[in-house]
């Protein structure tokens, strides 16, 4: 379990542009669960899209928040414990308490009644796991799995490094396709889609084939 999480610190960044675009024009906001103050957990791989979509899907709702789970590691000033394919357990621990944090922020801010749109990396025991630290429903999980060309291009593409010395495209992506549960959400190829397709996909089924009990 410990090899993958090198993917939960991501790395210095060396700018900050969407490389993910769409120029697709405003729609109607869904109806349904997207208004009823619900949490979606979007995850993938190192630049497999994660924070893209999940803006684009926050845009598109009429109450919502994009809760970036890397944020809580970004906020420790001093002692942050960076996760390596060796990693000892404080290291796991601050990843697990970032798990934490993410759940419990994003149950309260959809107790006030956003629909909360929440991506992390959780590979392996860790989806499941979150599926239990949140405690709002209803929840949602999708899986961006895009081939690992199409995420060696994109990461080629963009202003920030999101693989160090430690780990490789096709590495990470068969962690994801072996070692996580396949039977907790929707799960997406997104490799030839657009942003604005993706999200259209997320939208029409996410509650339907990606809802958790």
């Amino acid at each position: 379990m410990l090899g993958f999480q090198a993917l939960a610190t991501g790395s210095p960044q060396k700018g900050s542009a969407r490389t993910m675009t769409s120029n697709a024009p405003v729609r109607v906001p869904p109806q349904g669960p997207w208004n009823d103050g619900g949490v979606v957990v979007i995850t993938g791989i190192q630049a497999a899209g994660k924070s893209t979509v999940a803006q684009a899907l926050a845009e598109r709702l009429p109450r919502s928040v994009h809760l970036r789970g890397d944020t809580f590691r970004r906020n420790i000033v001093r002692g942050h414990l960076p996760m390596t394919p060796d990693a000892e357990k404080p290291a796991v621990a601050q990843l697990e308490l970032r798990y934490r944090l993410t759940a419990h922020c994003a149950d309260e801010y959809a107790q006030a009644g956003f629909t909360v749109i929440a991506q992390d990396i959780l590979i392996g025991a860790y989806l499941a796991e979150m599926t239990g630290l949140i405690k709002t429903r209803p929840l949602a999980v999708v899986v961006l799995l895009p081939d690992p060309a199409a995420v060696e291009a994109r990461e080629a593409s963009r202003p920030k490094t999101a693989y160090g010395p430690d780990w490789t495209v096709p590495d990470l992506d068969q962690l994801m396709r072996a070692d996580t549960p396949r039977d907790i959400g929707l799960w997406l190829d997104t490799s030839k889609q657009t942003v604005e397709e993706t999200v259209d996909e997320i939208i029409g089924r996410a509650w339907t084939e990606g809802a958790v009990a």
